[in-house]
């Protein structure tokens, strides 16, 4: 820079060669690119009923090239082509022709996004680019390239250089390219340029250096070293991945990594939104669009305040991946365990299971908190809960002191008797009613099969959810798709009713992917959505209202503390987004190619975190709505503290603690 400052002093005319000198590409192959390009044509193909592979659609459009480039080179000194010509013959002879121009205008927004999602202003030559402005330098952009200069001035839009520079010239549009020397007296003839105030830089000592210099004008080659190994690293991750499937996700992080003025000091918790969870929540959401595409399903609610995180995710990343479309519509639904535990008795009643999934939270101990997570008035059932020798305080967990096992039995009766599910269904009823109101405004049941989008785990809020459904006729088909499913309570499914985990199911076995368990806290936590938690549904008038928690309390200041310290693991979970789908996109892997590396990212990070990413990443406060404030017997509760939840000391100290607790976490999953 030094050099070129001291060079540019005496001239009028500065001008850039742009690719790998003012603008540097991501990956090592340049024709990388047209990849997803020809896997969007063959899905437009197919919409239309053309059976064309996207290999077969690259081959073709490998042979009009080379075929346009004999013949501009018959006609002058360079092999050129021009995209727009090719392009439009391409699919001219894939679809209709009266298509061809719509089509064409897709297809070329499509490959110019890619190749900006591939491209990164070097940030020295930019502010340098506005310097020389400043002082009244022209400045002109020269490329060698098959896109024309309308398309590439689009490149350079995001770097706001455009007002700088007087034209960006394109070999496409003259087949007059710096390669044969043939664009420099050309560019100097139609702007007015001599050659003696002209000043050239570019990375190509051939065609930036050698024929620059012979047609009179000073030219400055720029040497990058660290450049070169970037790509050569690059270029071997991507030659490794074609064999070894580990290497695919290596890749795709190496892909997203930030480059150039990108490349800034960040706070751990955003790099690891960053680079761990927000690539994990790419693969998920990836995989629910396959598996959507696949079971036809019309429409995907995310749900609960995770949900949020995951929408956002899918709209960023979704354009890229599927430029086609042929995509469910998506909705974020408003819904917690809480809310819809009520509203799912008002046609069944309270179940045996789900007065079971009452008591699994340790602070659980009596009817109380069985009434206080269906939303029910536990005073109406004094009765009843008289009829079978019991109070609103008869303890009825195992782990708390007082259990006796005749009184649960008792429960169990009484949630047999008629009267008593008759009193649920009646204090059941208008929330129920308050939710259709809100589904039916969503269009929930204007499709036959919807998929359900949650972070887990035992999948109680879809449970419910389709509880609260299943009585209407015009209920669809759900399709639970969790980010692990754990299973602690069977679910019973059936073909209107099926979850599946995504990352981790434990009807799978996958050891690797269990290490979610470690620490599933951070997950909740890192996608929490910016609103307190829907306590439930209230009929209002001939609508309805959505009831959310209180935030002036000690929990809420609690939550809003916890909000503010994640809020930077969110935002890079949000940035990594668009690079994510980009890279994936190009490199055409999916979920099952992702699959090891995620699973050796959840051992390394999960299973042996360094202390301090574990003090980082470890929730400061997590709220579970299920859970009642009683404090169980000690005598009844699991010695064994999990890896996250030990003190500083005992992380940093404790020898084999890692190890050790690896085993246990293997042999707890052997048995189960």
């Amino acid at each position: 820079m030094k050099r070129a400052r001291i060079r540019a002093a005496g001239k009028e005319v500065v001008s850039f060669d742009l690719f790998d000198t003012l603008l540097v590409r991501r990956i090592h192959d340049p024709d990388l690119v047209k990849l997803p390009v020809a896997r969007y044509i063959a899905a437009l193909a197919e919409q239309q009923g053309v059976v064309i592979g996207w290999r077969e659609v690259q081959k073709l459009r490998d042979e009009i090239e080379q075929r346009h480039r004999l013949e501009a080179g018959a006609e002058y000194p360079d092999h050129e082509a021009c995209y727009p010509r090719y392009m439009s013959e391409l699919l001219g002879q894939i679809f209709a022709d009266d298509q061809t121009e719509s089509l064409l205008q897709k297809v070329t927004g499509y490959e110019l996004a890619i190749e900006k999602s591939m491209l990164v202003v070097r940030s020295e030559l930019a502010d340098w680019i506005k310097e020389l402005a400043a002082s009244g330098k022209r400045l002109f952009v020269i490329s060698d390239m098959y896109l024309p200069a309308t398309h590439l001035e689009e490149l350079l839009r995001p770097t706001g250089l455009l007002d700088s520079i007087e034209a960006v010239v394109s070999s496409a549009d003259s087949f007059l390219a710096k390669a044969s020397g043939a664009a420099y007296p050309h560019i100097a003839g139609k702007y007015g340029i001599e050659s003696d105030q002209w000043l050239h830089i570019g990375d190509n000592p051939h065609s930036d250096g050698l024929r620059a210099a012979e047609a009179g004008i000073e030219a400055l080659i720029i040497a990058d070293p660290g450049e070169q190994q970037r790509k050569s690293i690059v270029c071997r991750l991507f030659k490794y991945s074609d064999g070894k499937p580990y290497w695919r996700g290596r890749v795709l992080q190496q892909l997203m990594s930030p480059l150039e003025a990108e490349n800034v000091p960040r706070s751990h918790l955003y790099t690891e939104g960053y680079n761990f969870i927000g690539p994990l929540i790419g693969v998920f959401v990836q995989r629910i669009a396959e598996l959507c595409q696949k079971k036809k399903i019309g429409k995907i609610f995310f749900l609960s305040r995770e949900g949020w995180t995951f929408k956002r995710y899918w709209e960023q990343a979704m354009p890229l991946l599927y430029p086609a479309g042929g995509l469910p519509e998506i909705e974020y639904l408003y819904v917690s365990r809480m809310a819809l535990a009520g509203a799912a008795c008002a046609y069944q009643g309270l179940t045996k299971t789900n007065a079971a999934i009452a008591f699994l939270p340790s602070g659980n101990r009596d009817f109380t908190d069985v009434c206080r997570i269906f939303s029910l008035d536990s005073s109406r059932f004094r009765p009843y809960l008289e009829r079978y020798s019991l109070a609103e305080d008869t303890c009825l967990g195992h782990i708390h002191k007082g259990y006796r096992q005749e009184n649960r039995k008792n429960f169990e009766r009484m949630l047999e008797d008629e009267e008593f599910q008759e009193e649920v269904k009646r204090q059941s009823k208008d929330a129920n009613r308050a939710m259709l109101r809100y589904f039916e405004e969503l269009g929930m049941f204007e499709h036959s099969d919807v998929a359900i989008v949650d972070i887990g785990w035992l999948g109680s809020i879809q449970r419910f959810l389709f509880e609260a459904i299943s009585h209407r006729e015009d209920a669809p088909n759900c399709h639970g798709f969790l980010f692990g499913a754990t299973r602690g309570v069977v679910y019973k499914t059936s073909e209107k009713n099926t979850i599946t985990g995504i990352l981790y199911d434990k009807d799978t076995f996958d050891f690797s992917a269990s290490m979610i368990l470690y620490a599933r806290d951070i997950f909740e936590e890192a996608c929490r959505a910016p609103y307190p938690t829907l306590n439930g549904y209230r009929l209002a008038g001939e609508g309805y209202e959505l009831v959310f928690r209180q935030t002036d309390d000690a929990i809420g200041r609690a939550e809003r503390r916890q909000d503010a310290y994640f809020a930077p693991l969110q935002q890079g979970i949000y940035d990594s987004a668009a690079r994510f789908a980009a890279a994936s996109a190009l490199l055409g892997y999916g979920f099952d190619d992702y699959k090891p590396w995620f699973n050796s990212l959840l051992v390394g990070k999960l299973a042996f975190p360094k202390t301090k990413e574990i003090l980082s990443l470890k929730h400061q406060y997590h709220q579970d709505d299920f859970n009642g404030k009683n404090i169980p017997d000690p005598a009844s509760i699991d010695k064994f503290i999990p890896l996250w939840e030990r003190p500083v000391w005992q992380l940093r100290f404790l020898p084999f603690l890692r190890l050790r607790c690896f085993w246990k976490h293997l042999k707890d999953r052997i048995i189960q």
